[in-house]
């Protein structure tokens, strides 16, 4: 399948912008996961009709057969980056031939293991680089990139935090 950016339908996305535009309460959206526990480390989720599997490395006790939970934050900030950037892109009428997003983060496990309690246990640094294939200037893929990232869910919750609350009930 040939890749553009122009595949990214911006005449339904500029309609729910207008219909958030003119009713903002179109714009309160609250997505949902289910998070199955399989045994061990492995645990399943469902978000909508999309299922993943997680678990940890062998040497955090796991079996290594999904995507440790702190690679899927840097996975969400990266494809979220993407989509920003394809949409930025496509609205400004830039084309990319091919793009990859490499993201990795700092951690220092001691905080997760519960040995120094002055050691968060998430991450510490996170940094991503676009490499992208394009005709486009450097100064307007810059440009591209600011936005996708200054208008990004995924960046701004993890830069400003978010409220996280939890409860637990017998089954």
């Amino acid at each position: 399948m040939t890749k553009s950016c122009f595949q990214v339908n911006i005449g339904a996305f500029d309609e729910f912008v207008k219909k958030v535009s003119d009713d903002p309460s179109h714009g309160k959206v609250t997505f949902k996961t289910t998070t199955e526990w399989q045994g061990g480390a492995i645990s399943k989720t469902t978000a909508r009709d999309f299922v993943f599997k997680t678990d940890e490395p062998k040497e955090l006790g796991g079996t290594d057969t999904g995507a440790d939970p702190v690679e899927l934050l840097l996975a969400s900030i990266a494809t979220c980056l993407s989509i920003g950037l394809v949409t930025h892109a496509a609205k400004k009428g830039i084309e990319f031939e091919d793009f990859v997003i490499e993201t990795e983060g700092d951690l220092d496990l001691r905080g997760y293991f519960g040995l120094d309690q002055t050691i968060r246990p998430g991450y510490t640094d996170i940094r991503y680089t676009v490499k992208v294939k394009s005709d486009a200037s450097k100064e307007e893929l810059e440009e591209i990139k600011e936005m996708a990232h200054k208008l990004s869910p995924m960046v701004e919750t993890v830069v400003n935090g978010v409220n996280v609350k939890g409860s637990i009930e017998k089954m």
